[in-house]
């Protein structure tokens, strides 16, 4: 039997510091007045690459070894992760290949580009994109920075928890997205961790709900499609490893349809002034529902903001 280990509040706040030469402490909205109800937006929309994925990304590039990042680096990703490894890349003045879906947002394609990537296409899932990433490292001999499924990313990604806990001490209830698992994995340990009676909730579309499908049989599973306005939200299959993080640390997880994520990306828009692309705006779809379904405080993370500018007449209209 393979014993999984959790990532530590050492190994999070390690990373914290590992980080800070490029990751931002974000600023905590409160738009409680706004939502009728207490609440807080955690806007890593406004990290480097518009995203929170910058978090982990550099903290696993920053402990690669010299050899390592002599080769150079590459990646799977809907775009937002694939974005950051690039910029962390750039950073250490290293090579970096993102392999992103047929379907990538063009706003993410152009961002990984723009930020010195290689950007090679394949397939429309996480599988697709991950199998030929690997078939690239191997051919290249370029190291593998997954997107959510290892502990650096987990520890890097945690340094948001550590952040949200300094900045609303208060705080009663973090709504957190899921993709894969790595965001998830690292706030709620870091949480957890650090103050148990906070609760940690997952949101995910209710057309991609991989991760709870998986927690709700006892064990990984992967689903046969996923579909969702919310690009970066659509892993067919969790990491392991996240799977793992989630059990122990979770305490539960909401989902959440495309209608509601759409209204969410509106409203900030046009209530909150925050630019969120959808993946970004689930927490939020999920703590305007009423009647108001957590303990507040609250705090939203909104994930990303890469919202593509053709996309937008579509949530204003």
């Amino acid at each position: 039997m393979v014993t999984t280990v959790m990532v530590t509040l050492d190994e999070i706040r390690a990373a914290r510091e590992r980080v800070r030469p490029i990751v931002k402490t974000t600023p905590l909205v409160d738009v409680s007045d706004l939502a009728g109800r207490p609440l807080s937006l955690k806007c890593e929309s406004l990290q480097p690459g518009g995203a929170f994925k910058i978090r982990g990304a550099y903290n696993m590039v920053a402990q690669l070894t010299d050899e390592e990042r002599r080769r150079g680096v590459i990646t799977y990703s809907s775009g937002n992760h694939g974005q950051a490894v690039a910029l962390a890349a750039r950073a250490h003045g290293i090579p970096a290949v993102v392999v992103m879906p047929t379907t990538a947002p063009k706003i993410k394609v152009e961002g990984a580009r723009g930020f010195g990537a290689e950007v090679i296409f394949a397939g429309t899932t996480t599988i697709h994109r991950r199998a030929k990433a690997e078939e690239v490292a191997a051919e290249r001999g370029l190291t593998m920075v997954p997107p959510f499924d290892h502990e650096w990313i987990i520890a890097g990604q945690g340094s948001l928890g550590l952040e949200i806990l300094e900045q609303r001490p208060d705080v009663k209830t973090i709504l957190v997205p899921i993709g894969g698992g790595g965001l998830i994995s690292g706030v709620a340990a870091a949480a957890k961790q650090s103050r148990p009676g906070v609760s940690v909730i997952g949101v995910e579309p209710a057309t991609a709900a991989s991760m709870k499908n998986s927690i709700d049989a006892g064990e990984v599973r992967t689903l046969e499609g996923a579909k969702s306005i919310a690009d970066g939200l659509m892993a067919v299959r969790p990491g392991d490893l996240n799977f793992a993080h989630v059990r122990q640390f979770v305490d539960r997880i909401d989902t959440v349809h495309d209608s509601e994520i759409a209204a969410a990306v509106r409203w900030l828009l046009l209530r909150a002034k925050i630019v969120a692309e959808p993946s970004g705006a689930a927490t939020v779809a999920a703590a305007l529902r009423d009647p108001n379904p957590y303990d507040g405080p609250v705090v939203a993370i909104i994930s990303g903001g890469n919202l593509d500018p053709a996309d937008m007449p579509r949530y204003l209209s």
